[in-house]
């Protein structure tokens, strides 16, 4: 890795300008930890702007650790519901439970032990105790990533491990002992604002003179990273299973799987060659016991996820013969029951086509 600009270039002009260009974001008027820890960990994979309204009725909700810890696990995933990265609320709610039986709900300032708890990663860790204990922990995230990358002109891919620890070592020593949560704020505002990953606006940048990558004159050329594969896509047919009541049948998927917790539709991936009519019957069976005779597809909904595409296929079904039955939760839900549970997003998708439609009578009675 190139020599880094010695600390004082970077820390005093980087901490002068984040005193005044700083935005006004809810979690940076506390200094609660357990409050910093909640935007920490709504932004581990979301943007600010989408974040803080979830932010807000977070905290209003579960005001407290122990209050978190207390809430049964449903509520807190229908707090989140529409975040997405669900794994995130199932760690968080788990952690909270730790904090208040094994740390008598104080959230630890220790990192070893604040980096124990579920989910709490070294980038939570450092960000969190920096900002609420002002520990010298530096916190390296993507944007972070990104301004260190520029600042020596790394030439290193920054996906690889062995440059993250380069990185990570670097970050550690531009780390300034009296102020590292404001150098960490800092330096992730820039990035967020001024070091972008396609327009960076140099012109404003407070560490323009120290920046090497600037002083190639092509700053969006690091950081550099690997090609990403393409992204993989998966058709899935799902079924829209009613009983005399008209209520819907969903069922809850497993905490250790994606989206871990939520409920959804019965159903399950179309295999190749297989029409998405007859996989929704075959996944009904195979899932739930029981025959079923699929009707008019009834909506097609697109989805994309980080790391998949998938097109969900529904089709209303009437159930032929046998009684549902499954090793996950199952429920039968009235039209109005619909907000009170966590859904994913593109189960949502579906549910919205259906009211588009008009079908939403029809569906439930």
């Amino acid at each position: 890795m190139p020599d880094a600009p010695s600390l004082p270039d970077i820390a005093a002009p980087l901490l002068a300008w984040f005193a005044t260009a700083r935005r006004p974001m809810p979690w940076r008027e506390t200094s609660d930890p357990y409050r910093i820890w909640v935007s920490e960990t709504m932004l581990q994979q979301t943007r600010v702007d989408q974040a803080e309204p979830y932010y807000r009725a977070f905290v209003e909700a579960f005001p407290t650790v122990n209050a978190l810890a207390d809430a049964p696990l449903d509520d807190v995933l229908k707090r989140w519901e529409g975040l997405g990265y669900y794994r995130r609320a199932r760690n968080f709610h788990r952690a909270a439970q730790i904090v208040r039986d094994d740390h008598g709900g104080l959230v630890p300032s220790d990192y070893d032990a604040f980096r124990a708890l579920p989910g709490v990663g070294p980038y939570t860790a450092a960000a969190v105790l920096s900002i609420a204990f002002n520990r010298p922990h530096a916190a390296l995230d993507g944007n972070v990533i990104r301004v260190l990358a520029r600042l020596v002109a790394l030439p290193d891919d920054t996906t690889r491990p062995a440059t993250r620890r380069d990185l990570q070592g670097l970050a550690d020593a531009l780390l300034p002992a009296d102020a590292p949560g404001a150098f960490n704020e800092a330096a992730m505002e820039l990035g967020a604002t001024v070091c972008t990953p396609k327009s960076p606006r140099c012109v404003v940048c407070p560490i323009q003179a120290m920046c090497r990558a600037y002083a190639e004159g092509r700053p969006t050329a690091y950081p550099v990273v690997s090609k990403k594969a393409p992204v993989p896509h998966r058709d899935v047919a799902v079924a829209l299973l009613y009983d005399v009541a008209g209520r819907l049948l969903v069922q809850q998927r497993p905490e250790g799987k994606m989206l871990g917790g939520l409920w959804e539709l019965p159903g399950g991936k179309v295999e190749p060659g297989e029409r998405p009519e007859a996989a929704v019957v075959r996944e009904v069976h195979e899932e739930l016991g029981v025959e079923a005779e699929a009707g008019p597809l009834a909506a097609r909904i697109d989805h994309a996820y980080s790391h998949l595409r998938v097109t969900l296929h529904a089709y209303p079904c009437r159930i032929v013969s046998g009684t549902p039955v499954s090793d996950l939760p199952l429920r039968w839900i009235a039209e109005d029951e619909i907000d009170t549970l966590a859904f994913p997003k593109a189960t949502h998708k579906v549910f919205d086509a259906l009211t588009a439609a008009q079908r939403t009578p029809t569906l439930f009675g």
